[in-house]
């Protein structure tokens, strides 16, 4: 597929093994001012879950990968898979699927542009700038049309993305995740810009130098969609607008100084809950240590993957991702990982598994359960400010009362707290996060439907789904788990005459 007028071409690749490796991450590195490479959109993690045999034709996904060239020098690419099934993506679109087959459709297979098993915003289209960004979306369309593809999804979106898709004429869809920021600034509920949902809407835009063929008209295709209560607010999954903090008026800036710090700003309810659940861990013998990159042993990985497949067989699950995955992270980016085992005299029962935006530069850890890192960097030390800690896996041999909210959120955060990490992102579902001052982020996705009833359809229910997000936010914020700014009067009050 060719571009006439910019002589740019697109390449439509059958494997993420197909794309130079440097070539891929040197255009990742683009997408952030600082040249920090998102863990997953890395070459070498969607190339592991392919050659894992994680995410191939076998289990559902079917690498398209599409590339944007111009001349020699790749300008522009996405990670795309034919979907056989909605499985582990984590924007629920089941209802949609029954529709469709309700009127004797097929919604499968259909494109979708997002990290297969991981629901992390971030960078999804890359590209050198916006107008090689637009012409990706533009080649993206038309090719699923050309396909004959039901519909084209692009999940967890970055805000360069986004306006790239809105332009577009794709719809936009809102989710909430919950994330953690590490400044007492950060304590609003609502992340700038999170407040109403940009109107869903789609043109009848079909790509450049295709002429779209409207499908036939189904007379019930909006009746056919399950009724708004069926599918408003599934179970939870912002954009990261990665700037600057604006501290909230009573609320300073600087990063948390210790966990005790991060705890006085919370209400005095929230602050008892979680020094509760923390000595539980710690009166039933539990310690914990940390690993970080390549010095986590072959042995802690095997661990941790016993853990995380228990835990998926305990809910009658087969895991998503194999040990030969984890092995290829291990070998191939080790600097991204940080791993949390938790002993209980000196035996392992559980452990949790963090990925981390870039890796900095510190030795192994040994900690009890207040967290106390060995040799704590110092608050000068700025190669970690500005980094993200990303939750992702975790498993247990063993029961221990609040063990999870310890491995998974309490470790985690003391840590970026010690480290200087700017934030940490708790992953899709879970408003129980919300009571760990993890703090309701909107996320977007992208949407293109071929069928213009359906389209049309859709559309609507976006528009009741967003009105509906915006409400949940708003009810989240009034139940803020941090304490209430103290508003200083005017040091000069003006007195009316």
């Amino acid at each position: 597929m060719k571009n006439k007028s910019n002589d740019y071409v697109i390449r439509i690749l059958d494997s993420p093994l197909a794309v130079n490796t440097g070539e891929w991450n040197a255009l990742l590195a683009t997408q952030s001012p600082d040249g920090i490479l998102n863990p997953f959109m890395r070459h070498e993690y969607l190339a592991a879950l392919h050659a894992s045999g994680s995410a191939t034709l076998k289990t559902g996904w079917t690498p398209r990968f599409v590339t944007l060239w111009q001349g020699d020098t790749l300008v522009g690419a996405c990670a795309l898979y034919l979907k056989a099934h909605s499985y582990g993506e984590y924007v629920f679109d089941w209802a949609w699927a029954n529709a469709y087959a309700q009127n004797g459709l097929d919604y499968y297979p259909k494109a979708l542009v997002a990290v297969p098993f991981t629901p992390v915003p971030g960078a999804r289209l890359l590209a050198r700038d916006h107008a090689e960004r637009a012409l990706l979306v533009q080649a993206l369309v038309a090719w699923c049309d050309e396909q004959k593809l039901s519909s084209l999804h692009v999940l967890f979106a970055a805000d360069d993305d986004v306006k790239a898709c809105e332009d577009a004429g794709l719809m936009l869809r809102h989710t909430v995740q919950f994330h953690w920021t590490n400044s007492a600034a950060a304590r609003g509920a609502l992340p700038p810009g999170g407040g109403a949902a940009p109107v869903a809407r789609q043109s009848r835009f079909h790509g450049p130098d295709l002429q779209g063929v409207a499908a036939p008209t189904l007379a019930a295709a909006h009746s056919a969609l399950p009724p708004e209560s069926e599918f408003l607010l599934p179970p939870l999954g912002g954009n990261r607008d990665g700037g600057l903090c604006e501290p909230e008026s009573g609320f300073s800036c600087r990063p948390f100084a210790s966990f005790d710090d991060f705890l006085m700003t919370l209400s005095q309810e929230k602050r008892k809950k979680i020094r509760q659940e923390r000595r539980k861990v710690r009166d039933a013998g539990i310690t914990f240590r940390w690993s970080l990159g390549p010095q986590i042993s072959s042995a802690d990985w095997d661990f941790f993957y016993r853990c995380y497949e228990r835990t998926y067989l305990e809910h009658g699950n087969a895991p998503y991702l194999s040990r030969d995955f984890f092995h290829r992270m291990e070998n191939s980016m080790p600097e991204n990982w940080l791993l949390f085992v938790a002993e209980h005299e000196g035996t392992p029962i559980a452990s949790s598994l963090i990925a981390v935006s870039a890796r900095p530069d510190c030795a192994i850890g040994i900690i009890d359960a207040k967290n106390v890192a060995a040799e704590p960097e110092s608050e000068g030390n700025t190669s970690f400010q500005g980094l993200t800690a990303f939750g992702r896996y975790w498993g247990a041999l063993a029961r221990v009362d609040c063990l999870h909210f310890e491995a998974c959120y309490y470790q985690p955060i003391e840590w970026c707290i010690a480290h200087g990490f700017q934030s940490f992102e708790g992953g899709a579902q879970g408003e129980h996060k919300m009571a760990r001052a993890l703090l309701p982020v909107k996320t977007t996705s992208a949407h293109w439907l071929a069928h213009p009833s359906f389209a049309d359809a859709i559309e609507r229910f976006l528009e009741r789904e967003g009105a509906g997000i915006d409400h949940y936010l708003e009810d989240l914020e009034r139940r803020s788990p941090f304490k209430a700014a103290v508003v200083q009067p005017p040091t000069n009050p003006t007195i009316p005459s």
